[in-house]
C-alpha cells in the first residue's frame, strides 16, 4: 500500500517462512470470493500450483488452518476460508489500516518536504574510481 510517496508492507513471520503479507491476504480474499483455490489463482493471474503452495505456506505457519478445502469432484468441492482464516485476514487489514493511519502524519510530512521529485541522473565516476 502507498501512503503519498511511502510504500508501507506488513509481513508476519513464521520462523524465516512469510506467513503472511499483502499478497496473501489477497489470496485469501480471492479464495472467500471464488469458493476453490483454483478460481482465486486465476482471478489474481497465478497458477494453481502457485496459489496451492501459498495456501499451504499459510496453513502450516497459524496455529489452525486459514484455508479449509473439500477434495473430490463434482459439487461440494472448493475451498472457504477458516473462522481463523477470517480472523486472521480482518487482523491483517486492520494492521495495514494503522500503519497508513501513522504514516500519514506529521514525519511523513517532514520527509515529503526533503524528498527529491525525481532522482538526479547518475554521476559520470564509477564505483571505485577516483573522482
Amino acid at each position: 500500500m502507498r501512503v503519498g510517496k511511502l510504500k508501507i508492507k506488513a509481513q508476519l513471520y513464521c520462523g524465516d517462512e512469510l506467513a503472511m503479507g499483502p499478497g496473501k491476504a489477497d489470496l485469501l480474499e480471492a479464495i472467500d470470493r471464488a469458493g476453490s483455490i483454483s478460481g482465486a489463482g486465476r482471478a489474481m493471474g497465478m497458477s494453481y500450483r502457485r496459489s496451492w503452495l501459498l495456501v499451504d505456506s499459510m496453513n502450516r505457519c497459524w496455529q489452525e488452518k486459514l484455508v479449509e478445502t473439500v477434495a473430490g469432484g463434482g459439487h461440494g468441492r472448493g475451498a472457504s476460508l477458516s473462522p481463523t482464516g477470517q480472523a486472521v485476514l480482518a487482523a491483517y487489514r486492520r494492521l495495514e489500516a494503522g500503519l497508513a493511519e501513522a504514516a500519514s502524519g506529521a514525519v511523513l510530512a517532514e520527509l515529503g518536504n526533503l524528498l527529491r521529485e525525481a532522482p538526479l541522473p547518475p554521476t559520470s565516476a564509477g564505483v571505485g574510481e577516483v573522482a
